[in-house]
């Protein structure tokens, strides 16, 4: 557990709405209110469409709410944040470019001076033991090689929050384990803040401080989890303490209710 302090990210009062041609107004989320503190990595787990990535879009100023606010640093989120970094599913390399000038994408769009460039994205890809692919092109790497170039992009930007939209599910069982430890000790040896989502209830137990659980659309958070493990910077070391399966089932049985929840306003709607 990480010991709270500085406030890096956080959400009032949110509510996001849409507008569907024909159909009135949709609410992905109401009501939202959490904060995720310096150095802390904050899971958010919920079914499928209950507006987690909407938060996101919302926390890296893509979007704007339809209610509240949302706040990085103690500043009002109003379009794109130099100091938030996202990472998707899927890596989004530039096929025309190399391994390290993807890594430096980010860092020439901020116009940082050439040499500085390639000084973090030595530095990284070397960290990611990769350093002996800088000159090689995306289509030449492994998936799991690719995601951890995209993991490297993100963090050449030295980002004071990272929104991470469930980076890892593209890739197999075994890969995926490798790339969550890097991530991990990554964010603990950088003392990063991180937003996560992720379907992965052993993910999250294993990567996070704190586990948010959303309910069924509209999205409003219905549990916080705090996760009393030793060794965040290990999931490997954290897998095998008994208390991780505990951990799980405490997110199954609340992911129950809302699907549960799901299947009521279903029928509620065919009748």
């Amino acid at each position: 557990m990480v010991e709270l302090s500085v406030v890096r990210l956080e959400y009032s009062n949110v509510t996001m709405r849409f507008a569907q041609s024909g159909r009135g107004t949709l609410t992905a989320v109401r009501d939202v209110s959490f904060a995720v503190h310096d150095g802390e990595v904050v899971s958010l787990i919920g079914p499928s469409g209950c507006g987690k990535s909407t938060l996101l879009n919302i926390g890296s100023g893509l979007t704007a709410p339809s209610a509240g606010i949302a706040l990085v640093d103690g500043e009002r989120v109003e379009g794109a944040n130099a100091h938030v970094a996202f990472m998707l599913q899927k890596d989004l390399l530039l096929p025309w470019r190399t391994v390290a000038e993807n890594v430096m994408l980010g860092v020439e769009i901020q116009r940082l001076p050439l040499a500085e460039r390639k000084k973090r994205a030595e530095k990284l890809l070397a960290s990611f033991n990769l350093a002996e692919f800088s000159a090689h092109y995306p289509h030449q790497l492994s998936g799991g090689m690719r995601q951890r170039i995209a993991l490297a992009r993100t963090l050449a930007v030295d980002p004071h929050v990272l929104l991470l939209d469930e980076p890892f599910s593209a890739v197999d069982a075994q890969t995926r384990m490798v790339l969550q430890r890097d991530l991990a000790q990554t964010l603990s040896k950088a003392r990063k803040t991180a937003l996560l989502i992720t379907h992965d209830l052993l993910e999250a137990v294993t990567l996070s401080d704190r586990v948010l659980v959303m309910s069924a659309r509209p999205g409003t958070i219905i549990d916080e989890i705090a996760i009393d493990l030793p060794h965040r910077d290990d999931p490997f070391a954290r897998r095998h303490d008994p208390k991780v399966n505990d951990y799980a089932a405490r997110l199954m049985d609340r992911l129950e209710i809302s699907r549960v929840a799901i299947e009521s306003q279903a029928a509620e709607g065919a009748a």
